[in-house]
């Protein structure tokens, strides 16, 4: 069971794709956050999930939204990986200690050492939204988060 609607999103320190420190805190009284779990960089399905996320960059992300994604794979894969697709949001690495924060989150998977397909609205407030939770085989709609901020816009 991932975390819950209307608890306190977990705070995270994770390096993007560039090696720079990103924290939820650095959000906190500025931006809601969309935050996205998925299995792994260079795969099908998450490839295709974050070509969506960046084709839909201009209407997801704002001055008042900030998408972040998270895996477990390593900072430079995230890099490579990032450059290749041309993402231009925060990549991050969940590597180390693998898969503490997805852990947190309640989307790690122990079996395969993964996050699977966590989404997360969190508000300014810090307090989690909108969640939904895919498996790793199962492609996640990204109309359902675009409604999930558009309604917290109001």
């Amino acid at each position: 069971m991932s975390i819950s609607i209307g608890a306190v999103a977990p705070d995270f320190a994770l390096k993007d794709q560039h090696g720079q420190t990103v924290t939820l805190a650095d959000y906190r009284g500025s931006k809601d956050v969309l935050l996205i779990f998925y299995p792994w960089s260079f795969t099908g399905i998450c490839s295709s999930e974050l070509d969506q996320v960046q084709e839909a960059l201009p209407q997801l992300q704002s001055e008042g939204v900030q998408v972040l994604a998270v895996s477990c794979d390593a900072m430079f894969t995230q890099r490579m990986y990032a450059e290749g697709a041309g993402l231009t949001f925060p990549v991050l690495s969940d590597f180390w200690p693998h898969g503490a924060v997805a852990s947190a989150y309640h989307v790690f998977d122990e079996d395969l050492g993964v996050a699977v397909r966590g989404s997360f609205v969190i508000h300014r407030d810090g307090i989690v939204r909108w969640q939904v939770v895919n498996a790793v085989g199962a492609a996640r709609d990204l109309a359902e988060a675009t409604g999930a901020l558009e309604q917290l816009r109001g």
